[in-house]
C-alpha cells in the first residue's frame, strides 16, 4: 500500500512538471566489467537524448577543462535502432575515456534484438548537438567535460553509410567506416539505408579509417573501391578476416577494438604511440596475425 502511494505521488510529480516516468527515468548498467581501459565505463540513458545510449567512464571526476572526453557518435548495422550488437565495442571505446552516443534505444538486459523501426542518420548529428547543449549546461553531469574540439562520427554497415552522410560536418575530427562502404552498385541496397553517390567521398574533410572482414565481407568491395577513390585525406583501410558481422560481440569487442581505439587516441588526443600502429611497413597492426592494412597520405 505504501508502494502504492509513493508510486502515485511520483507519478502525480512528474506530470506536474510535464513529463512521464519514462522521460524522467535515467537506466544505467554495466556491460560485460567494464571494459580494460583506465576507466570503467556504464551504459547510460539520458532524458534529454531521446533513442540514443550512452557508453562513458563511471566516474567522471577525472574528467573537466584539462582532461575532457573526446566524443564518439555511433551508427548501428542494418540500421538498427539499438546498439544492442555492439555494446561490448562501445564500452571498450568509452572505458579508454571516450564519450560514447550510439544511436538507438538501450538493449535489453536478456540481450534480445530490437524489432522496432530502422534508425536516420540524422540521429548522429542530434548526439553531437545534445553533446555541444549538455557541456554548455551547468546543471548537466557533462558541463565542461567533453571535448568539442574532438569528435569522431562511425558506424557498422548501415552505420557507416549514416556516417558517411554526415561527413561533410564541420565539427567532425576523423570518421570510421566499418563493415561499409558506399555502393558500387545502387541495386544492393536495402530500403531505409542513406543512398549517398560516390562523389560523397569528396566531401570527407577529415582522416577516414576503413575497419573491414576481409573478402569475405559483403561490403568489402564496397569498402575497398573507397579506399581507392579517396586520395586527398589521410586514410587507412585495414582488414581481418571474419566477414561482415566482424568482432564486435566478442569480449570487450575483440580484434576489431584494437586499431578502433589506435586510431580515435591518435586523431582526436593526439596519440604517439597510436599513431604508430598505422606506420611502417609492415605496420605493427598488420604484425598482428590475420591483419592487412593499406594507407595513404599519413605523411
Amino acid at each position: 500500500m505504501i508502494r502504492r502511494i509513493l508510486a502515485a505521488a511520483a507519478l502525480l510529480a512528474c506530470i506536474a512538471c510535464g513529463r512521464t516516468p519514462a522521460e524522467t527515468a535515467t537506466e544505467v548498467r554495466t556491460v560485460e566489467d567494464g571494459g580494460t581501459g583506465p576507466y570503467k565505463a556504464v551504459m547510460v540513458t539520458e532524458p534529454s537524448l531521446d533513442a540514443h545510449t550512452i557508453f562513458r567512464p563511471a566516474d567522471l571526476k577525472p574528467f573537466g577543462k584539462k582532461n575532457p572526453l573526446p566524443v564518439l557518435v555511433w551508427g548501428n548495422g542494418a540500421c538498427t535502432n539499438s546498439p544492442w550488437e555492439h555494446k561490448n565495442f562501445l564500452s571498450e571505446i568509452a572505458s579508454h575515456g571516450y564519450m560514447v552516443i550510439a544511436i538507438g534505444y538501450m538493449p535489453p538486459e536478456d540481450g534480445s534484438p530490437y524489432r522496432g523501426a530502422m534508425s536516420k542518420a540524422e540521429q548522429q548529428t542530434e548526439g553531437i548537438d545534445w553533446a555541444f547543449d549538455r557541456n554548455a549546461d551547468r546543471e548537466s553531469p557533462y558541463y565542461g567535460k567533453l571535448d568539442l574540439e574532438n569528435i569522431a562520427a562511425a558506424g557498422m554497415s548501415c552505420g557507416g553509410l549514416q556516417t558517411l552522410a554526415n561527413c561533410a560536418d564541420e565539427r567532425l575530427r576523423t570518421i570510421m567506416i566499418c563493415n561499409s562502404g558506399l555502393f558500387i552498385n545502387p541495386l544492393q541496397a536495402v530500403p531505409g539505408m542513406p543512398m549517398p553517390e560516390k562523389s560523397q567521398l569528396e566531401r570527407i574533410h577529415t582522416p577516414v579509417m576503413y575497419l573491414l572482414g576481409g573478402p569475405d565481407d559483403i561490403a568489402y568491395g564496397n569498402g575497398m573501391d573507397d579506399f581507392s577513390r579517396i586520395d586527398h585525406v589521410p586514410a587507412v583501410a585495414c582488414n581481418y578476416p571474419v566477414g561482415h558481422g566482424g568482432t564486435y560481440g566478442q569480449p570487450h569487442g575483440g580484434e576489431f577494438s584494437i586499431p578502433a581505439i589506435a586510431w580515435l587516441d591518435w586523431q582526436l588526443k593526439g596519440d604517439a604511440e597510436a599513431a604508430a600502429m598505422f606506420k611502417g611497413d609492415p605496420c605493427p597492426l598488420a604484425r598482428r596475425e590475420g591483419w592487412t592494412v593499406e594507407t595513404k597520405n599519413l605523411d
